[in-house]
């Protein structure tokens, strides 16, 4: 009897929210090393840890392939986290929202699912307009047009 490949798969869906969470977090991380409100304390995990992921000295060597660079990669992500955990709440809470206001930012639609499967009701779009002028000052006013008139 073989066994069978219990292995699970993410869906399309799945990877592209992985990807997205992990495109955002990168982005909050770098926001916040730039901003002047944060303590330059927290700062100096990222680098450290960067230092440590090239120092040669490790918690577990590198001669074991695979592990001596899972610790690498456990450490540098352990102060990536702290990192952000150490940053004022609201600092943090201001920059989450300022990604998520961002024009053109995207969403993973899963299939079967969307504004009339939800609670959400939609009123309006919120899209941008300009108001045109014609040469003489005037605003320009939309047609008006009879459907059953000829156009002459």
């Amino acid at each position: 009897m073989s066994a069978k490949n219990t292995r699970t798969r993410l869906s399309p869906g799945q990877a592209a929210q992985a990807l997205a969470e992990i495109i955002r977090n990168a982005r909050l991380i770098w926001r916040l090393l730039w901003d002047s409100r944060v303590s330059p304390w927290p700062k100096l995990l990222i680098p450290g840890a960067v230092l440590y992921v090239l120092s040669p000295i490790d918690f577990l060597p590198d001669l074991f392939l695979g592990l001596g660079q899972l610790d690498d990669l456990a450490i540098f992500l352990l102060a990536l986290k702290l990192f952000v955990e150490l940053c004022p709440k609201d600092i943090v809470r201001q920059h989450q929202d300022d990604l998520r206001s961002y024009p053109g930012e995207y969403h993973v639609v899963v299939e079967g699912e969307g504004p009339a499967q939800t609670n959400e009701s939609v009123s309006y779009i919120d899209a941008p307009y300009r108001v045109m002028e014609r040469p003489d000052g005037d605003e320009v006013q939309p047609e008006k047009r009879n459907s059953h008139a000829p156009d002459s």
